[in-house]
């Protein structure tokens, strides 16, 4: 009733206002009202316009790229003379001509790290990685056992995958001897048993660069994927021609006739694509036929021995043009990852890195262990390495194993001169960029231009660049004392090496079989070698450590073992440190578990030492979560001298030197007193006091481990 007033006053008082107006009002309310009205009453035929409309443009839209796709086809029709000649130059595709769409391939992929990773239907393409031991990657152990049981499974029908068409690229590194590329090699194998037909021979990518045939792993998957595309164009063709496991020299012999363009078209190739074919690696499966546990016919062991010596005499020969020209260590494709990672790459084999704990004491924040246990100046240390191989591939690598690795030097080789030079010139513009930085000290901006320490144990394997001794006397002659970081795996290497201010040798385990799991050497006589490595390290006089790195569930409870180990090598030092957790790698399947409390490393310390009556606990950081014990030698009327007096090491290699190396020093004649707050059991825990320990704010902590 309310809301009936207030309008009737409204409309009272415009009418006495204005009548024309709401005249106005009233013819255009009723237009309106009227096309509402007419629109609902014709709905369906509005609807029908608008459905046309739709439809019309689908159909144009459709019309057009059709068109469009056959104008393309017909530019890439063999019919076309231009089309063909850009697609098959020298008998492979081009760059251009491998954006084909050739319907019915399916790619599988097997891998560890990724190497092997791709994607895409009846044309199954396997790329699949070698792993540990010979043993698929995890993603592919499923599917190769299933291979494997079909293959040999009686009940099987030999013609379980006839019809089906394939290929298959192989992963692996060539200085793994027994077990290279072995999984690709088996799954052809199997594959072929169960009547599946190739379309080209099985191709093996190589990440030992030295043997690598295109140089890297990268290289020798591109030319096989230009030789598969090609391949996939001749199918689109028409070309039925599969291979049947009787490839040789990429022949293929495969029964069946061909069309005469076919035969044309074949003998209007290079001979280059004669020679290089479709077999870019390796053989086919019937010529692995010499396994155990295959049957061999005796007509065939004359075929099967010529092609043998015909391989070793192209060995042979690889290995003749490998010594006139060696490839770089450094690949594009790891030059590109390890900038990435921050390192500083010197020429084809080394490189330099800023350590964290120079950072650190640059801004007065601590330094690392070594200075609380050798009284190193972690802003004045250089961080290098002149090999960037490695004979091993850890678990707990901090590198990822993005670095190569190898057992002997395959590569270009640079001049130690060179190395040392833009070594310290990378390392001085690093240091160089903390200029104006909050909180970095002026002073010791200044000292740290001035390189008085060189940790050579960056990455890989220093001890096997040819040229150690002479990288390590360049080093003296700057006044840059040398510590040198080893894997244990070069023993004749060891006993060659001339005096260094401080010689490690990695312990990474204690018997063979946890060393086989830790280190994952390549070496197949690693356990011999690695018990000659520690009897080298006894032979030498100067300062040396063993580098016991303690992984949780791996390593820890093997202490029997261990001092038998020390007892052995009889090292100065002994250096427990718990394994650091680097973040999830694809490559190793270590955790946040595996890093060990720091009370749990001085326990294994403690338990240690009880076993070792020559030695005691000297030094902990526990920052670091490491611990030194030390021999009862380096205890001078009851006070620890583990500190090294670096001037003093200086003049006895100088003294050497002039002698020609007949004079000789020890261990206990550059050794220097530790300070109080360095040694264990101090209030400290090892922290300098004259630095002010940064903590960081709101630092979530993992309790899962140290």
């Amino acid at each position: 009733m309310r809301l009936f007033c207030v309008c009737s006053f409204h409309v009272h008082s415009v009418g006495t206002c204005d009548i024309p107006d709401l005249d106005v009002s009233m013819d255009m309310w009723s237009y309106f009202h009227t096309c509402l009205v007419s629109i609902w009453l014709h709905r369906f035929y509005i609807y029908s316009a608008v459905a046309f409309g739709i439809s019309l443009w689908i159909v144009i839209q459709f019309t057009t790229t059709r068109d469009k796709r056959k104008g393309e086809q017909s530019q890439e029709s063999p019919s076309s003379p231009e089309g063909t000649s850009d697609k098959l130059g020298n008998g492979c595709a081009p760059r251009q001509a491998q954006g084909i769409h050739v319907a019915g391939v399916k790619i599988f992929y097997g891998s560890q790290t990724g190497t092997a990773k791709t994607s895409s239907r009846n044309i199954c393409v396997f790329l699949v990685a070698t792993y540990t031991e010979g043993q698929p990657p995890e993603s592919a152990v499923w599917f190769c056992r299933w291979l494997e049981e079909a293959a040999n499974d009686f009940r099987v029908g030999k013609n379980f995958l006839q019809g089906l068409r394939y290929a298959v690229f192989g992963l692996g590194n060539s200085v793994y001897v027994d077990h290279y590329n072995t999984v690709g090699r088996r799954m052809d194998r199997w594959l072929w048993m169960l009547s599946a037909s190739r379309i080209m021979a099985r191709a093996e990518g190589d990440c030992n660069v030295a043997q690598s045939k295109h140089g890297s792993i990268e290289a020798d998957f591109e030319a096989w994927k230009d030789k598969f595309l090609t391949r996939l164009q001749a199918l689109r063709r028409g070309e039925k021609k599969p291979c049947r496991g009787k490839c040789k020299k990429g022949k293929c012999k495969s029964s069946g006739k061909q069309s005469k363009e076919s035969s044309d078209r074949e003998h209007g190739t290079s001979e280059q694509d004669n020679t290089e074919a479709e077999e870019l690696f390796e053989t086919s499966s019937e010529e692995e036929a010499g396994s155990p546990d295959s049957v061999i016919d005796v007509e065939d062991l004359g075929n099967i021995m010529g092609h043998m010596k015909k391989a070793k005499r192209e060995q042979e020969l690889q290995e003749g043009a490998a010594g006139a020209e060696r490839r770089e260590m450094i690949t594009p494709a790891l030059r590109k990852a390890l900038t990435k990672q921050g390192y500083k790459l010197i020429g084809s084999h080394s490189g330099v890195k800023l350590c964290r704990w120079t950072k650190s004491m640059l801004r007065g924040r601590g330094g690392c262990y070594k200075h609380t246990f050798y009284g190193i100046e972690s802003h004045r240390c250089m961080e290098a390495t002149p090999s960037l191989a490695c004979a091993n591939k850890c678990v707990f690598c901090w590198r990822h194993h993005t670095n190569p690795v190898g057992t002997k030097w395959l590569w270009r080789m640079d001049q130690p001169e060179e190395i040392l030079q833009e070594a310290l010139e990378k390392h001085r513009n690093m240091i160089r960029q903390f200029k104006g930085v909050s909180g970095v000290k002026a002073a010791r901006l200044e000292e740290a231009l001035a390189v008085k320490h060189c940790a050579l144990s960056l990455v890989g394997e220093p001890i096997m660049y040819p040229h150690i001794n002479h990288l390590v006397r360049l080093l003296h002659q700057q006044g840059i004392s040398t510590f040198l970081v080893t894997n244990a795996q070069f023993p004749e290497e060891i006993r060659r090496l001339e005096p260094v201010t401080q010689l490690y040798v990695s312990v990474d385990a204690s018997t063979k079989e946890s060393l086989r799991r830790i280190d994952r050497p390549l070496f197949k006589d690693f356990w011999q070698r690695f018990l000659e490595s520690l009897k080298a390290l006894a032979e030498k006089q100067q300062r040396t450590v063993y580098r016991l790195t303690l992984v949780k569930a791996w390593n820890v409870d093997e202490l029997r073992a261990y001092a038998d180990l020390i007892s052995l090598g009889k090292p100065d030092f002994i250096e427990v440190k718990g394994v650091t957790y680097c973040g999830e790698s694809s490559a190793s399947n270590l955790t946040m578990a595996n890093v060990p409390w720091h009370g749990e490393v001085l326990s294994f310390v403690q338990e240690l030492a009880r076993l070792l009556p020559d030695y005691g606990i000297a030094c902990e950081h526990e920052h670091s979560n490491c611990l030194l014990l030390a021999h009862s030698k380096f205890q001078v009327d009851g006070e620890w001298r583990t500190w090294i007096d670096y001037s003093r090491f200086q003049e006895l290699v100088r003294e050497r030197e002039r002698s020609g190396g007949s004079r000789t020093f020890t261990a206990a004649e550059y050794m220097a007193r530790t300070p109080p707050w360095a040694l264990f059991g101090a209030k400290e825990r090892g922290f300098d006091p004259l630095d002010v320990r940064f903590q960081r704010k709101n630092k979530a902590r993992d309790t899962s481990g140290s």
